[in-house]
């Protein structure tokens, strides 16, 4: 049995008072399908720019992830950014 994950796979960046990540691949079906690798195979649909590079989809590979669904589009890549203003608690 396997999993079908459509969503969006995207660049991060997240700035905090404990650092900054300028960009990595991420959004919701990036995660559901690492994390569901972990349990079962995954098949994963999506839309990436063609800025998003075969080192930025390393995060799928030696995992249970069919990406044969990751479709490459001319233009950029989504992008979202946040900004932590303060320190948890």
């Amino acid at each position: 049995m396997s999993l079908l994950v459509v969503g969006s796979v995207a660049f991060d960046a997240l700035e905090s008072p404990y650092g900054k990540v300028e960009t990595g691949a991420g959004r919701a079906a990036t995660y559901f399908a690492v994390a569901a690798s972990l349990f079962t195979h995954v098949n994963l649909v999506a839309i990436v720019g063609d800025d998003f590079t075969s080192k930025d989809a390393e995060i799928f590979h030696g995992r249970k992830i069919d990406i044969e669904g990751l479709e490459r589009a001319a233009g950029k890549t989504f992008f979202l950014g946040r900004k932590v203003l303060r320190e948890l608690e």
